[in-house]
């Protein structure tokens, strides 16, 4: 028998009690294991048992329901947008273990399959925590897409595909790229909230289905889809206390609702204990908010504030009051309703006005946003932290990690619903919006005319981006500039995460609602970008025309690096039309207007693009002189996809000249820093190939020039022509020397090359495959981004110095230290860094001064 843990061979040392069969191989085996099941589950899967006599939570066995595992599902170790990922819940999850067996059954026999319940019922919670304890097949990949703040249906495939990491390619429609992402390995996608965008939810839901055979989808909703092979579990409340005389203490402890009342209760008040005397305050509490545990949490967090007994009172009467107000919602949306009502007249007058402000922010909120929207309504800014403390406390925002690690804080969806009504009927939404308006316009001005190496102001607006796609909607029969710049700055957003299809149409709409403007300029150049990017070099021509045009004839009042900005549009436009001698012309030009600017990074930039130009024209040498000038400040300076695309121009130089090491040492200087994952991986592995070809390494060069054509299929991007030709006439001169049987032998083993394999196998860390010790001397065990992670602790670098670097979360970081040290059974920092520095040492590399004091 294996174990269960790492597969190896089980001994009497892993068996939990004498006499039963070992599941583990080590006790080492069952403790990770039993890591990964509290780490993905929380503290309990279902119910959490209440000890009778003291009401507190006693141990339960994790494994008790037979449909429902714990096993960690698998994510790739480079994640997208956080968002797209199930993050570990930060509280207990209690109750629904009927529903959550039915999830496991249904699930398995089912492709699509939707919770339907009321707000505030807890559809979303349960579905999270259900995908984290599912059992799923060891290549199957978790996503979750939440719905909730979109509100235009025709945005619904851009934000999937924004949320799951997939970019669109150049001849592409966004669904077609959306599928073929999703028809690769075993996925289950979980879509949350699709109730008011419902009818093109199904149809996604249905094209998905058809052209993804191996795919399932969990969705929630209000209603059910009704799209052909649905199955739908509805959700009902947590369960109940009796009434009467079968109310006994035992039996109200054993009720759902009650226990979350409990549980929340105790995070509000740790002293909080649910007493014999208390037990029926609690108990009508639950039956007056109808299980739904939404309701139930907002009152619970009032313990410690107030007696459960003046809980009870205060909630009645609002009840009543809001039953017979309304008679025609459903019962349980009116006590819901009741209960935000409730805990929003318990708040004091300023702790109201920002939770009322807040609301117009669908998309969350910073410290800095929540004071840009309540400065209207005379909050002081310096107390806005507090406020927001306090409604955190009250469970009425909640705290989120936005991107970058940066703390952000969002309502919920009722919840906000109920702030919304509230500016509404005092008139104070105009007011509001303005205030988040003027803003997030600030924050859209510097993008208005962005220079290649300024990407600061883009990092800061992508925390915004749902908040600014609502600003362009409120914006949008304006016709002003502020909504062009508004829609500007959402178009270069969207261009960034490579959605271009609707980075183009927000802008289109843009220039068509506002046709003269004075940042209209800038949105012309990002125009013309975005049509090259789709080959419709006509129309980038004459838009990126047109900018240069108008930037010439504001000469006298705009910045160098405006007119800069139009001509590096026209010159993209020459490249795409494969004018190389046009594009040359006007990157000369180009620099001239930005060199003694002061914009060191900026200039080196536009020379790496100059050099570029310079290599298809056959100028070899003034383009190597250019590289030599630009790259040490580009490596010191820029982001790294711009060090990736230079370091390519730098070896693709040094192979037409002649220099075969030089580009093999450059391609691999590429590969090291690029996501395994990523386009940035693609050119140096094929430039790899090419170094192999002309070393005569056939088969090497035929494996890494097919893996990296599979790659590109699968994304759907194809190279550019002239680098493809490159490519493809030294694989051809390869064969011509040694026969053909070299290629289809490499081509054959294609599929066993991919990710981190791909990577390590071009940086001859490792044969393709994972049973030897790679050349580096490296452990196999470690992928390849944690052996690149390893050597950077040996140098001294931290979580945060490491994701800089990587361009990842310090999460994801945090994590891939966590596998290194379960795969290596190392305990710390300090012996990671050693054990790197030895595995260089046996290699033949000497550690180097950052890595001695990474260890001292």
């Amino acid at each position: 028998m294996n174990c269960e843990n790492c597969g190896q061979p089980t001994t009497t040392e892993g068996r939990a009690r004498p006499g039963r069969p070992a599941k583990f191989c080590s006790n080492a085996c069952r403790q990770r294991a039993f890591r990964r099941r509290t780490t993905s589950q929380g503290v309990a899967a279902g119910a959490q048992p209440v000890d009778a006599r003291t009401a507190e939570p006693v141990p339960m066995d994790l494994g008790g329901n037979g449909d429902v595992h714990e096993d960690e599902l698998r994510t790739p170790s480079s994640a997208g947008p956080l968002h797209g990922w199930l993050q570990p819940s930060l509280d207990v999850f209690i109750g629904r273990r009927r529903e959550l067996a039915s999830l496991s059954r249904l699930l398995r026999s089912v492709r699509l399959l939707t919770l339907v319940g009321p707000g505030g019922v807890g559809k979303t919670r349960l579905a999270l925590e259900f995908m984290r304890g599912w059992t799923t097949r060891q290549d199957a990949v978790v996503r979750l897409v939440e719905l909730e703040a979109l509100r235009d249906r025709d945005h619904l495939v851009p934000h999937t595909a924004a949320a799951l990491g997939v970019r669109e390619r150049p001849g592409l429609p966004a669904l077609d790229a959306l599928a073929r992402a999703l028809s690769g390995p075993r996925t289950v996608l979980v879509l949350d909230n699709c109730e008011h965008i419902i009818d093109a939810c199904a149809e996604l839901i249905a094209a998905l289905l058809r052209r993804c055979p191996r795919l399932r989808i969990l969705a929630t909703s209000r209603e059910a889809l009704r799209v052909p092979g649905e199955s739908v579990l509805r959700l009902g409340e947590l369960t109940l206390p009796h009434y009467g005389a079968q109310a006994t203490y035992a039996s109200v402890l054993r009720s759902e609702a009650v226990q979350l009342f409990a549980e929340r209760a105790r995070s509000r008040a740790p002293e909080f204990r649910l007493t014999p005397d208390m037990a029926g305050a609690v108990a009508e509490i639950c039956r007056r908010l109808d299980g739904l545990p939404l309701a139930i949490e907002l009152a619970a967090r009032r313990v410690g504030s107030l007696p459960v007994s003046q809980i009870l009172a205060g909630l009645g009467d609002r009840l009543t009051l809001l039953t017979d107000g309304s008679r025609t919602g459903p019962r349980r949306h009116r006590e819901l309703g009741a209960a935000v009502e409730w805990s929003y007249a318990l708040l004091d007058p300023a702790e109201q006005t920002i939770f009322r402000h807040l609301s117009v922010l669908a998309g969350g909120f910073g410290t800095e946003g929540s004071q840009a929207v309540c400065a209207a309504a005379d909050v002081p800014a310096h107390e806005v932290l507090r406020l927001l403390c306090a409604l955190e406390t009250k469970s009425l925002v909640v705290s989120a990690h936005g991107p970058h690690d940066a703390a952000r804080f969002r309502q919920l969806g009722p919840i906000r619903s109920y702030g919304l009504e509230l500016l509404h009927s005092t008139g104070e939404l105009p007011v509001a919006r303005e205030g988040a308006l003027a803003w997030l316009t600030g924050l859209a001005r510097p993008l208005s005319s962005m220079t290649p190496g300024d990407e600061m102001a883009l990092r800061q607006l992508e925390r915004e981006q749902e908040n600014l796609a609502a600003a362009v909607e409120w914006t949008v029969h304006e016709g002003s500039d502020r909504h062009l710049l508004l829609a500007t700055g959402l178009a270069r957003l969207r261009h960034h995460q490579e959605q271009v299809t609707g980075s183009r149409r927000v802008l289109d709409t843009a220039l068509r609602a506002v046709p003269e403007s004075e940042v209209r300029r800038g949105a012309l150049a990002l125009a013309a970008r975005l049509a090259c990017s789709q080959a419709d070099d006509a129309e980038g021509l004459r838009l990126a025309k047109e900018s240069v045009a108008r930037a010439r004839g504001q000469a006298h009042t705009s910045q160098p690096w405006e007119l800069a900005d139009a001509l590096d549009a026209l010159a993209v436009a020459h490249l795409t039309r494969r004018d190389f001698p046009a594009a040359v012309r006007v990157y000369r030009e180009c620099l001239e207007v930005v060199i003694g600017g002061n914009q060191s990074l900026t200039t080196a930039i536009y020379r790496h693009r100059l050099a570029w130009a310079l290599l298809h024209t056959g100028d070899l040498k003034e383009a190597l002189g250019l590289m030599e000038d630009c790259l040490p400040v580009i490596r010191a300076e820029a982001p790294r996809r711009h060090e990736c695309a230079a370091l390519h121009t730098s070896g693709a130089l040094h192979l037409a000249l002649g220099d075969i090491d030089a580009a093999e040492a450059t391609f691999a200087d590429s590969l090291h820093g690029a996501p395994a994952d990523s386009l940035h991986a693609l050119y140096p592995v094929e430039g790899l190939a090419i170094v192999a070809a002309e070393r005569g390494e056939v088969q090497r060069a035929a494996r890494l020039a097919s893996s990296a054509e599979l790659l590109r299929a699968r994304a759907s991007v194809p190279a550019e022509p002239e680098w493809n030709r490159w490519v493809q006439e030294a694989l051809a001169r390869t064969g011509a020397r040694h026969g053909k049987m070299a290629r289809v032998s490499g081509a054959t083993a294609e599929h066993r090359l991919d990710g981190d394999r791909l990577v390590a196998y071009a940086l001859r860390l490792a044969d393709g495959g994972t049973s030897q010790r790679g050349r580096e001397g490296m452990a196999p065990e470690l992928t390849a981004r944690e052996q690149q992670i390893a050597l950077l602790v040996a140098e001294g670098m931290s979580n945060r110095e490491i994701a800089e670097r990587l361009e990842r979360s310090t999460a994801t970081v945090a994590s891939h230290l966590s596998s290194i040290r379960d795969k290596l059974a190392l305990r710390s920092r300090t012996q990671i860094a050693l054990w790197a520095v030895a595995q260089l040492r046996d290699a033949g590399h000497p550690p180097t001064d950052q890595g001695q004091r990474g260890v001292s």
